[in-house]
């Protein structure tokens, strides 16, 4: 989830461990507890960006980093913070840390809780930033901040925003569930064979829901709204290996691929750069003529035998193209 999401997680569970013994404090250190996983992003600035992105959601996003964390930032904080001892801190950097994780678990993009064991959590029910769970959590958080540490109100607010996110997140598993029917379904009225179908929430909402659907050389990409009177329409993606020419097994392509989990796709873009698309996060838009997706790689020949690959860049106006059409969506086809 975004940064934001994970601090108000962070605080608030930080606030049902410690709130009572140490006030605000408590909220402030889960905050930061909370957000320490995501510092794997500043991995970034060291390793080119395929290894970043294979890093991204790995050990600090594993129930053994919280293990291993908690207790070395419970004792340095106790060296100065000494009204609860080392243990109580140690439990609130561990409950801070691990909720990380386990809320990232619900993302497209989902966590190695498990690691070092190659196993990628990843339930696809809610996008990377939902107002929806947040806002409501975000308000109950600040009025537990206003009163009182011993005040019993106060924990009553904060209890009633975790149980509120928490339920939201129970109710987008149901509601992907729905989704799921709804495109099965149409795959079978269209006579429509396939190898395997990924469903995962659009962006901002649990309204609109897509689906990536694998044939055996290609792949059938739509979407759905819960607002939707008109049947299901899928388009087509070749999977278009031919494209890569020499390099169709070169060592770095090999990488990009098994990043992708093999929902991937090679095209052209608009400046005849070859380029790998990663399908899981779907396209920029929910526009019926959209063919750029979130993720996308750009491959340059460097010479008979390197490859340098760049994420394609995205612009502004990419963001205000989706937010226009994304409304637009979710009313219906």
């Amino acid at each position: 989830m975004d940064s934001l999401t994970q601090i108000v997680l962070g605080a608030a569970v930080g606030e049902a461990v410690l709130g009572k013994k140490v006030g605000n404090k408590a909220v402030l250190y889960g905050a930061i507890a909370g957000t320490i996983p995501d510092l794997d992003v500043l991995a970034g600035y060291f390793v080119d960006e395929i290894t970043a992105v294979e890093w991204h959601r790995g050990f600090s996003h594993s129930i053994l980093f919280s293990l291993l964390a908690s207790p070395l930032l419970g004792k340095l904080v106790a060296t100065f913070e000494q009204k609860v001892n080392w243990k109580d801190w140690t439990k609130l950097f561990f409950w801070g840390l691990v909720t990380h994780p386990i809320l990232d678990a619900f993302t497209t993009w989902g966590t190695q809780l498990f690691w070092p064991f190659k196993i990628n959590l990843a339930f696809k029910s809610i996008f990377v930033i939902d107002p929806l769970y947040t806002l409501p959590f975000l308000v109950f958080l600040l009025l537990a901040m206003r009163l009182p540490r011993t005040s019993t109100k106060r924990r009553k607010w904060n209890k009633m925003g975790l149980i509120i996110s928490s339920s939201y997140l129970l109710i987008s598993v149901l509601l992907k569930g729905v989704a799921y029917h709804q495109f099965t379904s149409a795959l079978q009225k269209q006579g429509i064979s396939y190898q395997e179908i990924q469903t995962r929430p659009g962006a901002f909402n649990t309204i609109l829901w897509n689906a990536n659907v694998k044939l055996e050389d290609e792949f059938l990409l739509a979407d759905y709204s819960f607002f939707d009177s008109k049947p299901i329409h899928f388009r087509s993606f070749p999977r278009n290996e031919v494209i890569l020419g020499e390099f169709i097994d070169h060592p770095e392509i090999e990488r990009l691929k098994k990043i992708a989990k093999d929902w991937y796709t090679i095209s052209l873009d608009e400046n005849n750069y070859v380029v790998l698309n990663d399908l899981r996060f779907g396209l920029l838009s929910p526009a019926a003529d959209e063919t750029n997706f979130v993720f996308a790689y750009r491959l340059f020949k460097q010479d008979e035998t390197n490859l340098k690959i760049t994420e394609k860049p995205k612009t502004p106006g990419d963001a205000k193209k989706l937010l226009a059409d994304l409304w637009k969506r979710i009313l219906g086809n």
